[in-house]
Formats: C-alpha cells, sequence, structure tokens
C-alpha cells in the first residue's frame, strides 16, 4: 500500500505539473483575488475573444509552433513528497518520458528499479517483484490525468467540440498582476489559467472536475516557476503541486528534452521485462544488500 501510494503521488506530481509532463501526476491553494477586474462587464463574444488572445500570448511565451509541435520529451529531476500534515517527507529521483497525448514512462530511483508505463488503455508496473498490469482504476486514472494535463489542453484540446474558453479577469497572484483564463470543456473539466502579463507565462493553473465517488468537485492547482529556455521552449523547472488545499507534491526538474526522437519499444512490456532482467538479478540483489551493509 505505501509503494502504490508513493506511484500515485509521484505520478500525480508530474502529469498535474503539465510540464514533461509539460508529463504527468499529481488541492487547492488560497488564491488572491486583490484588485480583481469584474470579467462579467465584457459581452460574451468580446470575453471569448479576450480569452483566446490570452492563450495565443501564453503558447507564444512557451515558444509558439515549436512549443505546439512537441510529440515527446525526456526529463529528469527529484520530487519532494508530502504527508497528509504538510511535512516534508523525503525525496524521489525520477526519469519522466512522455509520447504524447497519452503515452508515459516514469522511472523512479537513479537505477530505475521501479517504473510504471501507460500507454492509452494499457499499462504495466515493474517492481522488485516483476512485471505486472496494472489495475484498470490506475489507467483510469491517469486517462483522466491525461485530460486534464495543460500540455495537452494547449496543444490539442481547445479547438474541441463543446470546449468553452472565457476571460476570467485581471487579479493579483504571488505579488504577480495576471490575466485569468476560464476553460471548461464537454465533460465538466473547468480549467482556470493565471497568465502574467509581463512575461504571458503560467503562473498558476487550476482544475476543478467531478469525483464520481463523492459526487464533490476535485480541484487541482499547479504552481509554476523559474521557467527556462530548453530545445526552444520556456520550461518552469520547478512545478508545486496542491489537491483540494493540501500539498501534495514539489517538482524540481534539472532538465528537459524535446523530440529527442526516444526510441518506440521504449514504451512497451518488453522493455520492461528486459529492464527486470538487468536490475531483478541475483546479482543486482546482492549488490543492493552489500550496498545496505556499507551504509
Amino acid at each position: 500500500m505505501r509503494l502504490n501510494r508513493l506511484r500515485n503521488v509521484v505520478r500525480r506530481g508530474l502529469q498535474a505539473a503539465g510540464v514533461a509532463a509539460l508529463g504527468l501526476l499529481l488541492g487547492v491553494s488560497v488564491i488572491p483575488r486583490a484588485r480583481a477586474q469584474n470579467p462579467d462587464t465584457l459581452m460574451p463574444e468580446a470575453s471569448t475573444a479576450k480569452g483566446k488572445q490570452l492563450l495565443e500570448q501564453l503558447i507564444t511565451a512557451l515558444g509558439g509552433p515549436t512549443y505546439l509541435d512537441i510529440r515527446d520529451s525526456d526529463c529528469e529531476g527529484r520530487l519532494a513528497r508530502f504527508g497528509h500534515n504538510g511535512e516534508m517527507t523525503g525525496y524521489t529521483l525520477f526519469k519522466d518520458y512522455w509520447r504524447y497525448p497519452d503515452t508515459n514512462r516514469t522511472d523512479y530511483s537513479k537505477k530505475g528499479v521501479i517504473i510504471n508505463l501507460y500507454s492509452g488503455d494499457k499499462g504495466w508496473t515493474l517492481d522488485k517483484g516483476g512485471v505486472s498490469e496494472l489495475s484498470a482504476a490506475s489507467i483510469a486514472d491517469f486517462q483522466e490525468q491525461a485530460k486534464k494535463d495543460i500540455n495537452n489542453l494547449l496543444r490539442a484540446r481547445l479547438k474541441e467540440p463543446g470546449m468553452q474558453i472565457r476571460f476570467g479577469g485581471t487579479d493579483v497572484v504571488d505579488l504577480k498582476t495576471v490575466d485569468w483564463v476560464d476553460l471548461t470543456d464537454a465533460e465538466g473539466r473547468n480549467f482556470r489559467l493565471a497568465v502574467d502579463r509581463t512575461t504571458h507565462l503560467l503562473v498558476r493553473a487550476m482544475v476543478s472536475s467531478p469525483d464520481e465517488n463523492t459526487h464533490d468537485r476535485n480541484v487541482d492547482t499547479n504552481i509554476y516557476a523559474n521557467f527556462q529556455l530548453m530545445d526552444g521552449v520556456r520550461t518552469p523547472l520547478q512545478i508545486t503541486t496542491d489537491r483540494n488545499g493540501r500539498r501534495v507534491a514539489q517538482v524540481f526538474f534539472n532538465f528537459c528534452k524535446y523530440n529527442s526522437g526516444l526510441p518506440a519499444d521504449l514504451f512497451t512490456k518488453a522493455a520492461l521485462d528486459k529492464r527486470f532482467s538487468e536490475v531483478g538479478s541475483k546479482k543486482y540483489k546482492d549488490e543492493k544488500k552489500k550496498e545496505k551493509e556499507e551504509n
């Protein structure tokens, strides 16, 4: 159970973070409303036009055509985990690979001894017990996270039938003046994007969606910082994720590579079987035992 919770926290942190998962994994922070402008003064057509204009500025700031043309990503970093009391419980090293829009592989630890792999409606996991299929619930959760991914939203979903776009007003968030863009898809997910008026980059992204079990709404909030240019794309190297008012993860990326030509077989069960033949061998277990005894 502890291992499964760790996997879910890391995956949601990477997905909801939306960079490399620009991936992947991953409550809601109080958002200041000081000096907010009322968007209701705009007619619906003008509100939609303003919202689309802000999205165009955001996409341009992220890299324009280069950002839109991202087909795969390869990112590496560490993820801070948080307990139910909000205190950090430790770090997890990871490598996160995406083939957009719905294929993801995350290798945990330096040696990749735990791996989660999702490919459309299929999924597998590698751990000390070998390679096994992920549950239907886990795969469904990943598919939902992929639909809420901000990069998938900006690259592929804006023109979906039923997608509504509105200007959400002007505000001050994290001491930055931002313009909000509100989007609602045909299935009832609501996206609120805070776009910096100066840089036109994301400051925060909030995603509200129905919870089938409680009939309430879950709200995931991503807070973006330290944008750096990588392969022509502005990439936030720090992303903090809250869920329903509780901090769940903080991602620190060392780097991200885009369109690097990741091999197709990287995202197959056969790749995990091969990996387990390496890390699951007796030699590897003996090495780990020796390292533990020396420490």
